[in-house]
């Protein structure tokens, strides 16, 4: 199973929110390339970046940071935030980064999702936010209302290489994933999922490895607060 650890930028700042809210946002101080740099040497292979300047603009601001960070560490990258259109896709895989993460513009607009995974195969990861069973866009503030699960089903066969699927009412918590959620997730994706929301030990880190269809789990806040060491997660590398 592979582990990705979280990078999201804010302001050229490595930062974590609290369920996604901008308001309680803790930054700290290494830079987000040195903190790439550090999960790095503990082996790390992959990595989970959130462009939080892009997801407010629709624009891809830390385009150069996130360019770096591919280029000198050599880790198989995958980034979110914003990407409403096919330029800013093209944008990031000429970056070289391995997944291209679309969220609410997928959401919004089907249409977007099919011709992206048409354009850019096996590039594409889907960003599923959901909370009480409901699909939320536009960084968390409006529902969709949208099922996860039924929209999950309409968009299967679209392509999707991947599918993130995080529980807002976790995030940022440090209360363990919303499991049984990912598992029923998990049962009905053609793509591997990842395990994301509310990772707060190295329990949750293995009982992910049990379950089936989880390509991996992405691990943010815990890391970031000192309630899982690096060393201690870097064991439970494949």
């Amino acid at each position: 199973m592979k582990i990705f650890p979280a990078i999201d930028i804010k302001d050229k700042k490595c930062v974590r929110l609290v369920k996604g809210d901008f308001d309680k946002k803790t930054e700290y101080e290494l830079s987000p390339i040195e903190q790439a740099g550090k999960y790095k040497d503990h082996g790390f292979k992959n990595l989970h970046i959130v462009d939080l300047d892009g997801a407010l603009t629709g624009e891809t601001v830390n385009l150069n940071i996130i360019k770096d960070i591919v280029g000198k560490f050599n880790l198989k990258v995958e980034v979110g935030g914003g990407i409403r259109n096919p330029d800013s896709i093209q944008k990031y895989i000429d970056t070289g980064v391995e997944k291209v993460i679309l969220g609410s513009a997928a959401i919004k607009n089907k249409n977007f999702l099919k011709e992206a995974c048409e354009k850019f195969p096996n590039k594409i990861a889907l960003g599923l936010d959901a909370k009480d069973g409901y699909l939320s866009v536009s960084g968390w503030k409006e529902s969709s209302n949208q099922l996860t699960l039924d929209y999950l089903k309409e968009v299967n066969d679209y392509g999707v290489s991947r599918l993130i699927y995080t529980d807002i009412n976790r995030d940022g918590m440090k209360q363990s994933p919303n499991f049984d959620e990912t598992i029923k997730i998990g049962e009905i994706s053609n793509c591997p999922v990842l395990v994301s929301g509310g990772v707060s030990s190295i329990d949750d880190i293995k009982k992910a490895k049990t379950l089936k269809n989880i390509e991996g789990i992405i691990v943010g806040k815990a890391i970031y607060d000192g309630d899982i060491k690096l060393d201690e997660l870097a064991r439970e590398l494949d």
